[in-house]
């Protein structure tokens, strides 16, 4: 499998995940969805938000590539967050509107990638301003991962709260193997 269609089923993925656990997440009354549950961002919507957030920052700095993608033209217009945990949404159905439309810009951008775009330096602040150079590939990578691992958080709150978000399993999206 080449990096580009790797990236292509993380962002599969991804989208697919976000549809599961929003649609979870809409069976909880409002108490409980922002219930303070001891995860790092707090509650379901806390956790649901600053994926928001992180996924702006680094779809940001992804928008400063070499390639200039078009599909990351618009994430240019979104307000950098300055905070980690700075609400972006105050209701589930719009930070739900808003998760929808971030992952299909980012199945459009993945889609406009090229294998020697992973291999390429990406020049960047954190959110210290600190500046950094590293290759695109990897951190593209952390980008899914992070997600991911809060994902793994939420469905964790969410069956803590009585909702099965049923199957979570990548190998869902993997592709039946055909013998070349």
């Amino acid at each position: 499998m080449s990096q580009k269609s790797h990236f292509e089923l993380m962002a599969r993925y991804n989208q697919w995940m976000n549809a599961k656990v929003y649609d979870a997440a809409s069976k909880l009354d409002n108490e409980t969805l922002h219930a303070n549950k001891g995860a790092f961002f707090g509650s379901v919507f806390g956790t649901l938000n600053h994926l928001m957030v992180a996924d702006t920052i680094w779809l940001r700095r992804f928008a400063d590539h070499p390639a200039r993608f078009a599909a990351l033209g618009p994430a240019h217009a979104l307000p950098m967050p300055r905070a980690l945990n700075e609400p972006l949404h105050s209701e589930l159905p719009s930070l739900h509107k808003a998760r929808v439309g971030m992952d299909e810009m980012i199945i459009t951008f993945i889609g406009e990638t090229t294998d020697n775009d992973f291999e390429q330096p990406l020049s960047y602040k954190n959110t210290k301003g600190e500046p950094y150079v590293r290759q695109f590939g990897p951190l593209l990578q952390h980008f899914f991962n992070h997600q991911t691992h809060h994902r793994g958080q939420i469905t964790t709150l969410l069956t803590q709260s009585g909702v099965d978000v049923g199957v979570t399993d990548l190998s869902m999206l993997v592709p039946e193997w055909q013998q070349p």
